[in-house]
């Protein structure tokens, strides 16, 4: 009777994780892996104009023919532009990581060792953008550094500077842009990984004669090395890909590969090559992503 029962407990608790691990997997499915394989598909297509899918298996006389176009994907690495806009969009990205994380983890330490009192306050100030539209958001920063925009104004009017200062279309009001949009993604991540952390690691370094500063570098930092991975991928991967800032903050020099794909998709109506342009930066971002977690994970299991 009692193994009866654990069997029938055991075989309970395997169907739940089955089922709980099934949602999300049906989610990525449907949501990432279904799209994209749709994206790839026409990216080996050939555009007829008024099917923007193109045809992969034509049925003529009995036969059928299968024809893939990969002059898209050598075009692409032929073309200095695609290579250019990439690496451009690598570099905006990477410092756009590097500030949000520059800024976001002093805020994140400050809030997991604030008082539990004050903590959903300050989680509702960094959340709070979200309750603004995106876009709004962006336009507002617009009216914050034009050239008779509230920071010119109220520089000139202290006497800082005696003319406008050129901060709009450049690659400065694209950081800027950047940084403010994805600050949030970098705090709530480090936030949730430092207030779990164990205050009784600080004390010992502390007892044993470390300054704040060498506890902070060899006990908070490291231990909050996974809180600091996962806001630097929720920063990085969206803002390579990013096309309303730079299109709106942006100017000509700060040409990312979000434009591109929608010159392609919409301007010069190119589905194949603007697929194929998307398949080759997913690629570049999520297979040196997965192989660094795999890496990650056999170095965590070693341990």
């Amino acid at each position: 009777m009692k193994k009866t029962l654990m069997h029938a407990l055991s075989l309970r608790w395997i169907t739940g994780r089955r089922v709980v691990i099934a949602v999300p997997m049906l989610w990525l499915t449907f949501a990432f892996l279904v799209p994209f394989l749709i994206v790839m598909r026409i990216s080996f297509t050939e555009s007829d104009g008024g099917n923007p899918f193109g045809t992969l298996m034509t049925f003529v006389d009995g036969v059928i023919t299968f024809k893939v176009k990969i002059s898209n994907y050598l075009f692409i690495a032929q073309d200095d532009l695609y290579v250019l806009t990439y690496l451009s969009s690598i570099k905006f990205a990477a410092i756009t990581t590097l500030l949000c994380l520059i800024i976001g983890y002093p805020f994140a330490y400050f809030m997991a060792r604030s008082r539990s009192t004050v903590r959903p306050v300050l989680m509702m100030m960094v959340m709070l953008p979200f309750w603004t539209s995106f876009l709004l958001r962006i336009y507002a920063w617009k009216g914050i550094l034009a050239n008779n925009g509230l920071l010119n104004h109220l520089l000139m009017s202290i006497g800082a500077i005696s003319e406008p200062l050129h901060l709009m279309n450049t690659q400065f009001s694209l950081i800027i842009g950047m940084v403010y949009a994805y600050l949030p993604f970098m705090i709530l991540p480090l936030y949730a990984n430092l207030v779990k952390m164990d205050i009784r690691f600080l004390e010992a370094a502390a007892d044993l004669g470390a300054t704040p500063m060498q506890t902070f570098w060899r006990i908070t930092v490291p231990l909050s090395k996974s809180g600091i991975i996962a806001g630097s991928m929720l920063v990085f991967i969206p803002a390579v890909g990013e096309y309303v800032i730079p299109e709106l903050l942006g100017g000509p020099e700060t040409l990312m590969i979000g434009h591109v794909l929608w010159d392609e998709f919409f301007t010069n109506n190119d589905w194949p090559m603007a697929s194929s342009v998307t398949v080759v930066v997913i690629l570049l971002i999520l297979v040196p992503m997965a192989i660094f977690n795999k890496y990650k994970a056999e170095q965590e299991a070693r341990a």
